[in-house]
């Protein structure tokens, strides 16, 4: 057999299983979803009748879509901070630690091996009335009486998102900083680049896979985030994917619910094929 035909075929051994398994348990209930939406109802005679009327009355509620957009711009926030957060560590990690890096490493990604509902309780309970931050303001006298701070509204949802993410974020960030040539810092140094100018145009455009590795590990589940909010975000809080839950538990309307997560889904793919060719627009090189 000609080499290439069976490194070809190895490559296609390889990948059979993950081809397999995701075409299973991803696109299938794509197609599903997809085709629910088209049904009338959700159980009895209604499931087998095909309708648009639910693409219109998605379409013709404002609230629905403004959530979306609300919830669209809140996954960005988290995202951002997020590497802005998480930069300065992976750049301590992968320069300035060491020997005691992946130490170090170990100790961030330590408090990601417990429940992340334990961990957004947490956040319940230190931003609560008698929490962590209110007995610190009202041993200040800075409050007169223990009140919930930052609870149950839009800040304290991305607080606890920010908190829960940063360690998956630092992740990838740490690894392409991590597998730069420490040689280009000599060179960029004998040609008499400072410091400020080198992470510039080396350090930084170097990085930037693992920046958008990280920035996509938070921007695509937290779009379809529904636990948090429901936890800590109250009205004020509130993300598409509590409405996309409320449609398949509480009104049991399955064929909307299907219709909001793929609308929810196409307005993502989209965001990340955007996203993905920013990067290329930054104007790094001619630094």
């Amino acid at each position: 057999m000609h080499p290439e035909l069976n490194d070809r075929a190895r490559i296609v051994a390889l990948m059979l299983p993950s081809v397999l398994m995701l075409g299973v348990f991803f696109l299938l209930p794509v197609v599903a979803m997809a085709t629910f939406s088209f049904r009338a109802g959700s159980f009895g005679a209604e499931r087998q009748v095909l309708s648009l009327d639910h693409y219109r009355e998605f379409l013709a509620n404002e609230a629905f879509l403004r959530l979306l957009g609300r919830t669209i711009f809140m996954a960005l926030e988290t995202s951002i901070l997020c590497v802005i957060l998480a930069y300065p560590v992976a750049y301590f990690l992968a320069f300035g630690a060491g020997e005691r890096r992946f130490f170090l490493l170990t100790l961030i990604l330590a408090p990601a091996w417990t429940s992340f509902l334990l961990r957004v309780l947490a956040w319940k309970l230190i931003l609560g009335s008698g929490g962590l931050v209110s007995s610190a303001l009202l041993s200040l006298g800075l409050i007169s009486e223990p009140s919930p701070i930052l609870l149950y509204s839009r800040s304290a949802v991305i607080v606890a998102l920010v908190y829960s993410w940063i360690p998956f974020v630092a992740l990838p960030i740490f690894a392409g900083l991590d597998r730069i040539d420490r040689s280009l810092f000599d060179a960029a140094a004998d040609l008499g680049c400072p410091p400020w100018k080198t992470f510039l145009r080396v350090t930084l455009p170097l990085s930037l896979p693992g920046v958008g590795a990280g920035f996509f590990f938070v921007f695509i589940p937290t779009l379809g985030e529904w636990v948090t909010p429901a936890l800590v975000g109250g009205v004020g809080g509130t993300m598409y994917g509590n409405i996309v839950q409320d449609q398949f538990v509480r009104a049991l309307n399955w064929p909307m619910g299907s219709l909001m997560s793929l609308a929810m889904f196409l307005v993502m793919l989209a965001l990340v094929l955007v996203l993905g060719r920013f990067r290329h627009l930054l104007p790094l090189e001619g630094m």
